[in-house]
């Protein structure tokens, strides 16, 4: 049985490590399969060109909330992340089991921090993005109020 492009084991989750990544590579979409995280939910890595065409195909298999985008820094000298975590969100009253996956671009220090924002597929990427370029630096392309809300002295501090 098939939905949204993904096949389903009997007990409704996903049926193998490694699927969605397989599924991108069918569809033409360049990804490294990383480890299932603690919890057993698929990571997936993206170079930041094939962000934007790698959410689209997410969506399009059903996953259709960003639940949540953040960033990391690996430590010196290593890489700075932007992470994103898709869910299905269905009628509550079907869901067996919520499909999960996790995304994420990894990118040098010494290269451009830059990535495609995420707002024209999923408008609550907007502050989300903006706290991620706030702290790590990351710069969301086309992101429609690249403004800082963390670290902008506004003046009503004084010292």
């Amino acid at each position: 049985m098939e939905k949204d492009g993904l096949a389903k084991s009997s007990d409704t989750s996903i049926e193998k490590e490694g699927f969605i990544s397989q599924s991108l590579s069918k569809d033409g979409i360049p990804n490294q399969s990383l480890p299932n995280d603690h919890i057993g939910i698929e990571n997936i890595s993206v170079e930041p060109d094939k962000l934007f065409e790698t959410v689209s195909a997410l969506r399009n298999y059903g996953f259709n909330y960003l639940q949540c985008q953040g960033g990391y820094d690996e430590g010196p000298g290593k890489n700075l992340v932007s992470f994103y975590h898709f869910i299905t969100v269905d009628d509550l009253q079907k869901i067996e089991k919520i499909k999960e996956v996790r995304l994420k671009v990894f990118l040098k220090r010494d290269s451009d921090l830059s990535i495609p924002s995420l707002y024209k597929i999923f408008k609550g990427s907007d502050w989300q993005e903006r706290e991620t370029f706030d702290m790590y630096g990351i710069n969301f392309i086309d992101h429609p109020n690249p403004k800082r809300i963390l670290f902008e002295y506004n003046g009503a501090c004084k010292t």
